[in-house]
């Protein structure tokens, strides 16, 4: 029984490998082909804003674009001059788009790559679970001014409280001046890895998200070699997995994603030294129904360490249960993303 889960996990690591010299064999041709493209976008933290702020969704087109040989510079525009600047120029396309009839008609998307999952948050012994924000009419919302969450939300019922930041928001609700605050997944996941207790003791967080879009990047059609060059981003995407700047770009512990392409999704963590249990949360990257998952039953844990797959948290090796307090991850992220007070 143990012959075949080591060949499978040579097997695995094999195509990995060849995965990974494939796609640094693509970076070096298209290397000596450097170019900058011209993108858009509208400011929404963590996802898009200016240098020197929260952007992890223009982070990670950059890097990815890198390894191709690609810069980028997006200019940031106002919510409502986002769409024609994208759909009408002068611009080459845009970072991070959502994706409707209108837009496929000028662009060509890439895969999708991250998700904007809206979660409500309230006080500890809140209820949570309102599948729809149309199910809390008449109860306060907080959300950040500025942001373009759509027309699905901002119509939807209950009355929204704009704040300056997410800090404001959370602010807001521990104040008890509104009765929840709609926080993006990824700024949950932040919370939760770097104010674990504080989290615990005050507030309560929904399980499923209210709101679901995809995350894409995108060229205009008329761009010369638009089409390869959104098919070379696309082979990056799973290298930025396996090599943690996925991790370090957006500030998680643990990401949750189809690492070997095989439907099922592995969890990985940000180094091969990541703590002694089982992980309690891990940020995924796409939902089933975005990232074409196998369907889903009982959660299958697979774990991803050290170049190998492991099919339960039993069957890592002991090497890899642990903290490396001498030598920290030099990949990981030591910056400060949101100061949140408690």
């Amino acid at each position: 029984m143990d012959i075949p889960l080591s060949r499978c996990r040579r097997a695995r690591r094999v195509q990995l490998a060849m995965v990974s010299f494939s796609i640094a064999a693509i970076a070096l041709v298209a290397s000596a082909q450097t170019r900058e493209l011209r993108l858009v976008s509208s400011a929404w933290t963590p996802f898009t804003n200016g240098p020197g702020q929260p952007r992890y969704a223009l982070d990670l087109v950059e890097a990815a674009l890198g390894r191709i040989g690609i810069t980028a510079k997006t200019t940031i525009v106002e919510a409502n001059q986002y769409t024609p600047s994208l759909l009408e120029g002068p611009f080459d396309g845009s970072a991070a788009a959502w994706r409707d009839a209108e837009r496929e008609k000028t662009l060509i998307f890439s895969r999708p790559y991250l998700e904007n999952r809206l979660i409500l948050v309230g006080r500890r012994g809140a209820d949570v679970s309102a599948p729809a924000l149309s199910d809390l009419k008449g109860k306060k919302v907080a959300i950040v001014e500025g942001y373009s969450y759509g027309n699905d939300v901002d119509a939807s019922g209950p009355t929204f409280v704009r704040s300056k930041s997410e800090e404001d928001s959370l602010r807001q609700l521990l104040r008890r001046s509104v009765d929840y605050t709609l926080m993006d997944e990824l700024v949950v996941q932040y919370i939760l890895d770097h104010y674990s207790d504080e989290a615990r003791k005050k507030l309560q967080i929904g399980s499923t998200p209210v709101a679901i879009r995809a995350l894409y990047f995108v060229l205009r059609r008329d761009l010369p070699d638009a089409q390869s060059i959104i098919d070379r981003f696309n082979e990056q995407l799973r290298a930025l997995m396996a090599d943690r700047t996925y991790h370090r770009l957006i500030h998680v512990e643990w990401i949750r994603a189809d690492i070997d392409g095989d439907g099922i999704p592995e969890y990985v963590p940000l180094n091969d030294k990541q703590g002694r249990a089982e992980p309690q949360h891990a940020y995924t990257l796409l939902s089933p129904q975005t990232a074409a998952e196998q369907p889903a039953g009982p959660e299958q844990r697979h774990y991803y360490f050290g170049g190998n797959i492991y099919s339960d948290w039993a069957s890592v090796p002991q090497s890899y249960k642990g903290y490396d307090n001498e030598h920290p991850d030099p990949a990981r992220s030591t910056g400060t993303i949101f100061t949140f007070k408690w």
